[in-house]
């Protein structure tokens, strides 16, 4: 709890002198003012969370978090449980799609065992396992309350362990968990207080019988557990996952290091809801990369209050629309270094 807590205080406000630095550079750049719309203001509030007015994103990685749910017991999830481990050494190989696009976009995968309910050894996997897949959360708490800290502090050291070992100016959270779009509902409806059926969704793709269960599953597990909204640590221990707990902390840790984190989709969202929750502050470092198909996504990101980059109608999760949204953060920043003003072009400025 302690590291948690000084992760948090250390989360300060976005750099306003290098801002309005950035901003008057855009406003001298060889175009109308504003003409590349959201490009603009998000490499003005890249240049606010690195403290550098023309920034640049060398080091760029993704975070995969992957865990297991007891709750997938019940039948929400058209997949067995069995796939979360197989993906991993999918993810390991180079051939999921997180794989491709994180080639395609030039960052590194790091894929984080955060409770899988199997044994994997591979020195390519960072093994932070809690426990083997969370209870059932509809038969009680998902997790014990300090072992959702434990969570939260697992992300914490995988984000600093990277950032120092390797480098990173910007990072993507993504997951990897057969049935946590279950808890992922659970969360939003929670804390957001949005009904159930308005933000329980298809997952991996469930029939209408199956979804109708889903909800129930999930209303019924909220009244076993009555988790406190107030506490988001107390709904990440009653319906949450381990994988949640560990995007929440690399969300936390990103933001005390002035470093902006991508947020994937509905999965990850839930885990930001979590960090946000814990510290308002979060809010400023995060980007949302996409709009999910995903129901709950869209009351999600209102609650924070940010704004996603992209609608590709994608669920897949892993951290693929955050790797898809890193090019366009890259590309925000590379416009503001890297194209001339209107002075250094010798073009005339409007009079």
């Amino acid at each position: 709890m302690l590291r948690m807590n000084t992760t948090m205080e250390n989360i300060k406000p976005l750099d306003e002198t290098a801002m309005r630095t950035a901003r008057e550079r855009q406003d001298k750049l060889t175009k109308p003012t504003g003409s590349l719309g959201t490009l603009e203001e998000l490499s003005i509030k890249i240049a606010g969370i690195s403290g550098d007015s023309t920034p640049k994103l060398k080091d760029k990685v993704i975070i995969t978090m992957a865990g297991d749910h007891g709750v997938t017991d019940a039948g929400v999830s058209a997949y067995p449980k069995e796939i979360t481990a197989q993906m991993i050494y999918n993810f390991i190989n180079g051939g999921a799609a997180i794989n491709v696009l994180a080639r395609h976009v030039g960052a590194r995968v790091v894929v984080v065992d955060m409770g899988v309910a199997a044994d994997i050894k591979h020195e390519q996997l960072i093994d932070k396992k809690i426990a083997y897949g969370t209870a059932d959360m509809t038969k009680g708490a998902a997790m014990a309350y300090d072992d959702a800290v434990r969570a939260i502090e697992a992300g914490i050291d995988v984000f600093e362990h990277e950032a120092a070992e390797k480098g990173a100016d910007i990072v993507c959270v993504g997951d990897m968990g057969i049935g946590n779009t279950t808890p992922s509902s659970a969360i939003a409806a929670v804390i957001t207080g949005a009904p159930v059926s308005a933000v329980t969704g298809r997952g991996a793709g469930i029939d209408d019988a199956t979804l109708e269960m889903k909800i129930k599953t999930i209303e019924g597990a909220i009244r076993v557990n009555q988790p406190d909204g107030k506490d988001p640590i107390d709904v990440l221990a009653k319906v949450g996952g381990f994988e949640f707990g560990g995007m929440a902390g690399v969300v936390l840790a990103a933001a005390a290091h002035r470093i902006p984190v991508v947020i994937d989709g509905f999965v990850a969202s839930a885990a930001a809801l979590v960090a946000y929750e814990l510290a308002p502050a979060v809010k400023d470092y995060m980007i949302a990369a996409h709009r999910s198909v995903e129901r709950g996504h869209p009351v999600v990101l209102d609650h924070i209050g940010l704004k996603p980059l992209l609608d590709l109608d994608m669920r897949l999760g892993e951290g693929t629309g955050a790797a898809l949204s890193m090019s366009i953060v890259e590309a925000a920043c590379k416009i503001l270094s890297e194209m001339a003003t209107f002075e250094e072009a010798g073009v005339s400025n409007r009079a």
